[in-house]
């Protein structure tokens, strides 16, 4: 298992996060909004804009935000002026961004037209103003913004009531009816957004379903907030919301078959309205990436890989590339999933290749990523080392994710501890590894993180120090037999995703890489797989 270490050592260092808002928006931009900016900002410079158009260059040119250092580099901006002229040259960037058409872009679209039937109306031409709301209200219902179309309704009924229009027969009574169809759209689509949200927040939070007490708590709280509904009357985002909280919740109990029937739903939904892959271009990149996550985790190497390929596609397209949300989202699933391929073929060692990348682009965006993406991408990373055979580098990266104090993801946390003993188990650390068998077993205790497979490994673990060397093979044979029989429980099926601990054992009792292991149980999967497509080809 020492095979490996020849490769390139890459070391991640996070720079520490700029709180300064400013900063980070400057550091966002791309080189033609920076241009933009500049010609936008120098239409009307006096002396003061000039001054802010010098705080925007040495901002620009900063690696991280320094104010005493910005002060001693341009002694002519004093401290008591820094406060202002910072926030001067925020409201002038977010003009200037706010200049870009984006014919794609709904809300602005909508929010610009909204403003000109504010302007007709204040210049008293009601009828103007009530064709511009009816556009908006068309546009609105075409794209499913019903908070937006509630905003020109309530616009009209204004316009209704203090001026006598006469622009339709009836009018009071059409208002109040599409007031009351389109405020039950909102209070359905609030009340399954809420639903999701909050599932989601619970999966960052804890993970999977530790235990069956999580099981029940997360059963009744799903049915005590899934709200009633007519699957006739849902629209895009009844649906939208309603697939991601099916979905999240498959996810945390691990019933995989519902989490890859939602994410599947969820990403048909987007075929079925293309235009909205345009709209809610973020949700469809999720989709994306939990389809392909679900064919994962189902072991569908087929179909993992098809799905990969559309999303390739995506992220190569003009809405996979548009900004820089779409750019930053594409990267991180994008890659979370080609590593997942490699875990998949059992080609750690290949995937290494992916690393350089990684790294460099958790660097650019680092003012812009979550911890929680990072920390994923840690472990995966760790994985992709532990698996080639370099416990090192996995281990230095698994260092990263137990240093570094979040309270993110308790399970990932357990897991990456989990690792790192072993890591250190295969190095032959004897005496350290004594100590974190100990300490682990106490964190994953504290984070109620131990199944039953846990509880094996660790039992195995502290007599393994005692057995003879003649006796460790069995020891290892023994383990792995007695952890298969878990493999169909679903309480224990988190420990198998985020550690293929019967693939180590496997590797122990044959005295071969895991690498190997992964390696031809891919190859048999595929030689299966292939034998069955020739059979129901032949029925």
């Amino acid at each position: 298992m020492q095979q490996g270490r020849g490769f390139f050592k890459i070391i991640i260092t996070m720079p520490n996060r700029s709180t300064d808002e400013l900063f980070q928006l400057i550091k966002s931009l791309e080189r033609g909004e920076k241009r933009q900016f500049k010609l936008f900002a120098k239409r009307s410079a006096g002396s003061d804009e000039l001054k802010t158009i010098r705080l925007f260059d040495a901002l620009d040119r900063m690696e991280e935000y320094d104010e005493s250092q910005l002060l001693r580099k341009y002694p002519d901006i004093r401290k008591e002026q820094l406060s202002n002229m910072k926030a001067s040259l925020y409201r002038q960037l977010l003009a200037s961004l706010s200049q870009t058409k984006d014919e794609t872009n709904i809300d602005l679209l909508i929010n610009e037209q909204m403003g000109y039937a504010r302007v007709l109306y204040n210049k008293g031409h009601y009828h103007q103003a009530l064709k511009i709301l009816e556009k908006v209200k068309h546009t609105s219902r075409a794209y499913y913004q019903s908070t937006y179309q509630l905003q020109a309704l309530i616009f009209e009924k204004k316009i209704e009531t203090l001026h006598i229009t006469r622009s339709i027969e009836n009018r009071a009574e059409q208002l109040a009816s599409e007031v009351e169809a389109v405020t039950s759209h909102i209070l359905l689509i609030e009340k399954l957004s809420n639903l999701s949200l909050k599932l989601y927040s619970w999966y960052i939070r804890m993970g999977h379903a530790r235990d069956e007490k999580d099981v029940q708590a997360v059963k009744l709280f799903f049915e005590a907030n899934l709200p009633a509904f007519n699957q006739d009357d849902l629209q895009f985002y009844e649906k939208l919301y309603l697939y991601q909280s099916y979905a999240w919740y498959g996810f945390i109990l691990q019933d995989l078959l519902m989490y890859y029937r939602y994410a599947q739903k969820w990403v048909d939904l987007f075929e079925l309205h293309p235009a909205m892959k345009a709209v809610e271009t973020g949700q469809y990149i999720k989709a994306m990436h939990n389809l392909v996550g679900a064919h994962f985790d189902l072991n569908n190497y087929d179909k993992f890989n098809e799905q990969l390929n559309v999303f390739e596609s995506f992220a190569e397209s003009y809405h996979g590339t548009m900004n820089s949300n779409s750019q930053i989202q594409t990267f991180i699933y994008l890659n979370i999933a080609r590593i997942n391929r490699h875990f998949l073929e059992g080609t750690f060692t290949e995937g290494l290749g992916l690393v350089p990348m990684i790294t460099e682009k958790l660097q650019q965006y680092h003012l812009q990523l979550d911890r929680h993406r990072i920390l994923v991408f840690y472990y995966k990373i760790a994985c992709l080392y532990f698996g080639s055979g370099n416990n090192e580098m996995a281990i230095e990266y698994l260092n990263k994710i137990i240093n570094w104090k979040v309270d993110l993801r308790t399970d990932l946390q357990c897991y990456a501890r989990l690792l790192h003993l072993i890591a250190h188990y295969e190095l032959g650390n004897i005496s350290l590894v004594e100590y974190l068998v100990k300490s682990v077993y106490r964190f994953m205790a504290n984070m109620k993180n131990l199944s039953t497979v846990e509880e094996e490994i660790f039992r195995f673990l502290r007599k393994s120090f005692s057995l003879e060397p003649d006796k460790i093979n069995q020891a290892f044979l023994l383990l792995k037999e007695k952890l298969q029989h878990y493999e169909g429980n679903p309480l224990e099926t988190r420990s198998f995703m985020y550690l293929d601990i019967t693939a180590w054992l496997e590797s122990k009792t044959r005295n071969i890489p895991v690498e190997e292991v992964r390696r031809e149980r891919f190859e048999k999967g595929r030689k299966e797989a292939r034998r069955s497509a020739v059979v129901k080809t032949q029925a």
